[in-house]
């Protein structure tokens, strides 16, 4: 029988897969450049929510002002970790780079212990519920999933029609060869991960929408975006892209059918065995 609130779960479940694919887009992109994984990424999301909230709440900044300052904010911190902490250990073995971005991660989380505490803090915002027929939908949820597939044609064109996103398609391909025909892989990296880090600071505006900030907020985000990446195929855009569609689905329709928390339960149990099948990823070349 058809059944309205399934449909309203699975609707819900797109609009979260939005700001998930934008988190695995930003992630995917930087590994698929520098070959390096940002495991503190979702500390990077942390900053800019807290850069909103500060501006915001505490400043009195418009909000469309705090947001663009944020956006910035974020960008710059992206620059800052590839060349403070990425670009020393670039020649290392991979665990070298997973353990000093790991170290990172928990300097981030202290520094904002320290800085704000622990407690939960808001925007205060109080967003429209929207009603279409019996089912009921956050607004700024729909206005995060817009938001999010306008980041996500922003990035596609220009990686397919700038001279910089074609360079930078390129060195993703073949590192070795392209020095050769005239690319400066430093620019690319710089550009790369301040381009990963902007995406992060959209995602902090469109969660902090949402969500409390405090300095654990990135638990909640990194290990699915990390897995959703992983699934998808690291350094496979696309695949993460659509893997963040079907994790956000498990979560979604299986919290209609039992608890929010099932859900989650069964979308890392489907990444397990998927990893058992296709380690490599569902959409890996």
């Amino acid at each position: 029988m058809f059944d309205i609130f399934l449909v309203e779960a699975v609707i819900n479940g797109v609009l979260l897969g939005g700001v998930l694919a934008l988190l695995a887009l930003g992630l995917n992109l930087v590994f698929g450049v520098i070959d390096v994984v940002w495991i503190c990424y979702a500390e990077l999301v942390m900053i800019g929510m807290y850069a909103i909230w500060w501006l915001y709440a505490f400043y009195g900044v418009p909000l469309v002002i705090a947001i663009p300052i944020a956006i910035a904010i974020v960008s710059v911190a992206g620059v800052l970790l590839h060349q403070l902490v990425i670009r020393p250990v670039l020649g290392t073995a991979p665990i070298n780079q997973l353990l000093v971005t790991g170290g990172v991660l928990f300097f981030l989380q202290a520094a904002a212990t320290l800085a704000f505490g622990i407690e939960f803090r808001n925007l205060g915002l109080r967003m429209p519920i929207v009603e279409f027929g019996e089912m009921f939908f956050s607004f700024a949820r729909i206005l995060a999933f817009g938001t999010a597939l306008a980041g996500v044609l922003v990035l596609w064109l220009f990686l397919t029609r700038t001279y910089l996103g074609t360079a930078i398609r390129a060195i993703s391909q073949d590192r070795e060869i392209m020095p050769l025909m005239g690319v400066n892989p430093r620019k690319i990296y710089l550009t790369t991960s301040a381009i990963g880090g902007g995406m992060a600071g959209v995602a902090a505006s469109l969660l902090a929408l949402q969500y409390d900030v405090h300095p654990a907020i990135g638990l909640s985000f990194g290990p699915i975006t990390f897995m959703i990446c992983v699934l998808g195929g690291l350094g496979n855009m696309a695949g993460g892209f659509i893997a963040a569609f079907v994790f956000a689905q498990f979560i979604s329709v299986g919290g209609f059918y039992l608890q929010i928390e099932w859900g989650y339960v069964l979308a890392f149990a489907f990444f397990i065995v998927m990893m058992f099948i296709k380690p490599q990823g569902l959409f890996s070349r």
